[in-house]
């Protein structure tokens, strides 16, 4: 008789690597400023984190988050469907709105649950859903728990765009869902084709905006960048990125997301969002509307990094964003040069298959508003170092680079 549990004697590829000590995965930091961290006793320039404003540690923002528990307490205790609605959710609803110039915003507990919530929402018996193959997991996972068919098209690539959905019947609902910028590659989606090729098609446009508010458009994000705001249907957020947070939100009309709050699974049966994490958020978009020159700072650290990184010879692929992975491709060498970064004080996260294809590993870096030159610096001489030591760094790839 089969064991459900067999598959779990099986699985020691973890184990192995902790048994070697170069697991990269589930290990604590102990303190933190942001820009420098303590990881298992050591000072590292955190070069890892979504913060891209460098908001979560921001004295304004903590201040708000503790006031909001001294009013409000630490838990909604229901959702927000029910007993869980505060008149800060409302407020931040209100304001995401406007932020990124919407009719209306929702606010869920996590981006997760955003995206989850809002597509199995949507995409019913008979619709369709077209994803990059390069979307979030969040977003294939909403795909999944949606009634609908899911299609997949290359990785920003307009005419496997157009050849997936010139296959579809014409009567049918169609939502195609991106990321505005790929958390992985760092690219930014080529929206302005994208949305010619839905118009051709009569199909409906969400962005998943996770890593580009706060980063793009003056912080509004993708749609903004390349003025296509009223030609993007829905866009969504997160606050554990550039909100400083944790929560997430979906925005378009009215209508919509009217409908979405009273069909999303995800959020009628999960507790809301906290007060202080909802006032965090709050805090940080005030910060964001009236401190533009965050974002600036934000793209001057990004762009030193790049240009650092390319001219010692990392392979960077087609990042423009202050998301910057160095592509090593080998599974073994990307936790081993991981390793090799921390012990020269630079904290960087390693992703190997399934969070990219096989072939594909890399160290995630971002980059934040709040690293000073010197921070970056002394990231360099790490990155140099570790480079050196184990080969990585392939300098007849600069001229080409550089150069073009």
């Amino acid at each position: 008789m089969a064991d459900l549990f067999d598959k779990v004697k099986g699985y020691t590829q973890a184990k192995d690597a902790i048994a070697a000590g170069i697991y990269p995965y589930f290990r604590a930091l102990s303190d933190t400023e942001g820009a420098i961290a303590i990881f298992e006793g050591k000072e590292v320039v955190m070069c890892g984190s979504n913060n891209y404003l460098g908001l979560t540690t921001d004295p304004r923002v903590r201040q708000a988050a503790m006031e909001a528990v001294d009013r409000y307490g630490t838990s909604v205790t229901g959702s927000r469907f029910l007993n869980g609605t505060l008149e800060l959710h409302l407020e931040l609803d209100r304001r995401l709105a406007k932020f990124v110039n919407k009719e209306a915003a929702l606010v869920f507990s996590t981006g997760y649950q955003t995206n989850v919530g809002t597509i199995s929402a949507l995409v019913q018996k008979g619709d369709y859903v077209i994803i990059d193959k390069d979307d979030h997991a969040s977003i294939v996972d909403g795909c999944l728990l949606s009634r609908g068919e899911m299609k997949r098209f290359r990785h920003s690539d307009i005419n496997s765009l157009d050849d997936v959905l010139a296959k579809l019947p014409a009567d049918a609902g169609k939502l195609v869902v991106v990321d505005g910028v790929y958390s992985m590659g760092g690219d930014i989606a080529p929206l302005p084709e994208i949305v010619a090729i839905c118009k051709k098609y009569g199909a409906r446009i969400m962005v998943d905006d996770a890593h580009g508010i706060g980063v793009l458009g003056e912080g509004r994000g993708t749609a903004h960048h390349f003025g296509l705001t009223d030609d993007v249907d829905l866009i969504m957020g997160t606050f554990s990125k550039s909100f400083a947070s944790i929560g997430g939100f979906i925005a378009g009309s009215a209508d919509v997301i009217h409908y979405i709050q009273h069909h999303a699974r995800s959020l009628i049966f999960s507790a809301a969002l906290t007060a202080p994490n909802a006032a965090a958020a709050l805090k940080a978009l005030e910060i964001m509307e009236t401190e533009p020159e965050l974002v600036k700072r934000l793209w001057d650290n990004a762009d030193y990094m790049r240009s650092g990184l390319i001219e010692m010879g990392y392979d960077t692929g087609k990042s423009n964003t202050p998301v910057i992975p160095i592509l090593i491709r080998d599974d073994f060498r990307t936790v081993m040069a991981w390793h090799a970064l921390i012990e020269a004080g630079v904290y960087t996260n390693p992703v190997v298959p399934p969070g990219v294809a096989p072939g594909n590993s890399l160290l995630r870096t971002s980059y934040m508003a709040s690293h000073t030159r010197e921070h970056l610096d002394r990231a360099l001489v790490g990155f140099k170092t570790v480079g050196d030591a184990l080969d990585l760094l392939e300098p007849n790839r600069v001229l080409t680079e550089v150069e073009g």
